[in-house]
């Protein structure tokens, strides 16, 4: 997932909404345990709909495909209060690239999104040490931009979307 470009910020870190923070640090602290489990991360999404978390993985041939489906899932959540769209990438700074585990995320409506990440360094032992603390990278693409906020749908449509969704994850996986 290193090809993804969000743009960099030099400014002061913005308001961030608090749900969105709290989504962006949990992603990023999912990822920190699955890559220092497993060496990797498949990029996922975390939507926050009501009192509930919904995490979807998007692994992908390419960045391009795990982007495409992150974006189609995400563009659809009518009633979901915010996003985060986690993977293992890089960002340049000024002593040159480094590994990060980054989240981008946003909210319905909003212009643009942020992101967020967790330097690290793989070490010649294969053990992984991050940054304590995880730091703001700069705007990001927000997958939200056409949904209205939550209160403009009724309970009725959000359930519908969402129960739906996971009876068709059912059959799914009684077809199997």
């Amino acid at each position: 997932m290193a090809d993804r470009v969000v743009e960099s910020s030099d400014d002061q870190v913005p308001e961030i909404p608090e749900v969105l923070e709290k989504v962006l640090l949990f992603s990023l602290d999912e990822a920190k345990e699955k890559l220092t489990q497993s060496n990797e991360v498949v990029p996922f999404t975390s939507l926050v709909v009501k009192d509930n978390l919904f995490i979807e993985s998007h692994p992908g041939e390419t960045v391009d495909a795990c982007f495409a489906t992150a974006q189609h899932t995400v563009q659809h959540a009518q009633g979901a209060q915010a996003y985060s769209f986690c993977y293992d990438g890089y960002v340049e700074i000024d002593e040159g690239t480094k590994d990060a585990l980054v989240a981008e995320g946003g909210v319905p409506g909003a212009d643009q999104g942020f992101a967020v990440g967790y330097l690290y360094e793989q070490n010649e032992d294969g053990s992984i040490t991050f940054e304590e603390e995880p730091a703001y990278i700069g705007h990001a693409p927000n997958f939200m931009i056409a949904l209205k906020a939550p209160g403009e749908y009724s309970d009725d449509e959000i359930d519908e979307k969402y129960t739906a969704e996971e009876e068709a994850e059912g059959e799914d996986e009684a077809e199997e």
